[in-house]
């Protein structure tokens, strides 16, 4: 039942008078703070010397029938004369906010209706706010079980795509007609140096499958083709193209947005949850964000995709007893770490923890391929890909992702031994480097040893757990910077090769270059005149 106004019920009797008239309170009796006088002093007939008829006796509180009725009248009082002075406001001014006294009647009363559809729309407004902070509430918790499949598009106009979509979109895509495939040959050439650049890191799909899908498409005929197949075309496709652009907005760029565009369309059931198609959907949409920073964000991206690993049991093997199919764990654990070499690398670029500890996981790496002694070519190949290259950089990830956890992930107290444990993690990432084979292609095994260099620094320089800093570190930290930022001019400069660079290598060079600035500044003499500095 709704609460009855205090006006209506007031406060007849006060149990228990806030404090007793002097006379009682002298006399140490009881008082019943009865006004105008208690009945103590009633019966003493000592009316007029009863404090309770004064305004020494509790002053300012309401204690009594008189006083509550007061009080209630005076907040009413100011309440109307509020009133009154709105609705004079409101009858001198037009919608527009111009003063007019001479107002009539009706557009007195179109004014009025003009103020209160303002006031519903704000209203509607702060309902729909109220609405989208539920939804996005009971989606804080649909999302700690990917496998729930309630996101159907078939059962509302929410969608698990349409959230991560809301969430991760910087900039919107432009509208694109939906404009005819490309060529097969040109689609046969995006795909290829896909498959040769790209997926050589991230094979995070059955590379058949791809093809299969490709010739399905271009075939037009009255096969089934998933939602999940045409994402991943598309966005293969974006991904090809987009990595191609050496210049901002260039041709390779355009059609590479122009592919996702078209991918939008199948979102809904390629990025539902509880399935492991899911996962590789949203792979392929964060490796497409490392290229186009400007319309997805992909730190919140490498997020939803980590966490639906988690979600599905990605990030632990299953028992050996219940494994039957040996193809199908090994495409599990490369998916695995496809993710975790991404959120590896966003995390570290961006200074931030990583999604999931290396505690959690027990994943073993996938199966090397037996082509990796193949020879090294740079030509367009559309047979199997060796998947060397992308286990060896799972496996600088893994070392990576140690001592990072260690400097920058853990309590802030300086280790025992800052620099054994330094000089221990710099030479597990150097026996990873003398391993790189020599059949890898120039340019992935160029992208390698920068990421070293980078690796190297990052490592030795100060942090909370290695706060000390040395005149041989500085030297190490000025000659990996220089030699890391030479080369990437010359990257960048005479041409980009067919490497996999994003704007997160844009990120390195700006940290690279702030830790040269650093070394340089503390000691430019020992630096700049070459002083031999011995190794600790």
């Amino acid at each position: 039942m709704p609460r009855t106004s205090f006006s209506r019920n007031p406060l007849l009797r006060v149990s228990r008078p806030v404090s007793a008239c002097s006379r009682c309170r002298a006399a140490k009796v009881k008082c019943d703070g009865k006004l105008p006088a208690c009945t103590a002093c009633e019966k003493a007939g000592r009316e007029n010397e009863c404090s309770a008829a004064n305004d020494q006796f509790a002053r300012g509180k309401e204690r009594s029938y008189v006083a509550a009725l007061e009080l209630r009248i005076e907040k009413l009082e100011r309440r109307l004369d509020y009133a009154k002075s709105r609705k004079d406001s409101v009858g001198q001014h037009e919608a527009d906010g111009t003063t007019n006294t001479n107002l009539t009647e009706a557009e007195r009363r179109d004014s009025l209706a003009a103020i209160r559809a303002a006031i519903y729309r704000k209203a509607a407004r702060n309902r729909e706010d109220l609405d989208v902070n539920s939804l996005v509430s009971d989606f804080g918790i649909l999302s700690v079980d990917a496998t729930t499949r309630d996101f159907e598009p078939s059962l509302g106009n929410i969608t698990f795509a349409r959230l991560v979509l809301a969430v991760t979109t910087k900039d919107s895509l432009p509208e694109s007609p939906q404009s005819m495939l490309p060529s097969r040959q040109a689609a046969n050439t995006i795909v290829q140096y896909f498959m040769a650049n790209i997926y050589s890191l991230f094979p995070c799909f059955s590379e058949t499958a791809l093809w299969t899908i490709l010739d399905d498409v271009y075939r037009q005929d009255d096969r089934v083709i998933r939602d999940s197949d045409y994402w991943l075309l598309f966005l293969v496709l974006a991904i090809g193209s987009t990595s191609q652009s050496r210049k901002i907005n260039d041709e390779y760029y355009v059609s590479g947005v122009n592919f996702v565009c078209r991918a939008m369309s199948y979102a809904d059931r390629a990025l539902g949850p509880g399935y492991v198609t899911q996962i590789q959907s949203l792979l392929l949409l964060t490796i497409y964000s490392m290229l186009d920073p400007a319309h997805f964000d992909t730190w919140h991206l490498i997020g939803f995709t980590s966490r639906a690993v988690v979600d599905l049991g990605l990030h632990q093997d299953p028992p050996a007893s219940s494994v039957s199919d040996r193809s199908a764990l090994d495409m599990r654990r490369k998916i695995f770490y496809c993710t975790y070499t991404l959120d590896r690398a966003i995390s570290m670029a961006h200074a931030r923890s990583f999604s999931f500890a290396d505690e959690s996981i027990n994943v073993a790496f996938p199966q090397m391929s037996n082509l990796g002694d193949k020879p090294a070519t740079s030509k367009l190949i559309s047979g199997p890909q060796s998947a060397d290259p992308a286990l060896l950089l799972f496996q600088l990830r893994r070392a990576q992702s140690y001592w990072y956890q260690v400097l920058y992930q853990s309590e802030p107290t300086p280790l025992p031994n800052p620099t054994g444990f330094l000089w221990q993690m710099c030479l597990d990432m150097r026996e990873w480097q003398e391993s790189l084979p020599n059949t890898l292609p120039p340019s992935i095994r160029q992208m390698f040893e920068q990421e070293l260099r980078y690796s190297y620094v990052y490592c030795i320089a100060p942090s909370a757990r290695a706060p000390q800093i040395t005149n041989y570190i500085r030297v190490l930290i000025f000659e990996y910077s220089l030699e890391y930022l030479n080369n990437m001019y010359d990257i960048a400069y005479t041409g980009l090769n067919s490497a996999f660079y994003t704007y997160h290598d844009a990120l390195k060079v700006y940290f690279m270059a702030n830790q040269l600035l650093a070394v340089l500044r503390d000691a430019q003499d020992l630096l700049v005149f070459g002083a031999h500095v011995p190794p600790p």
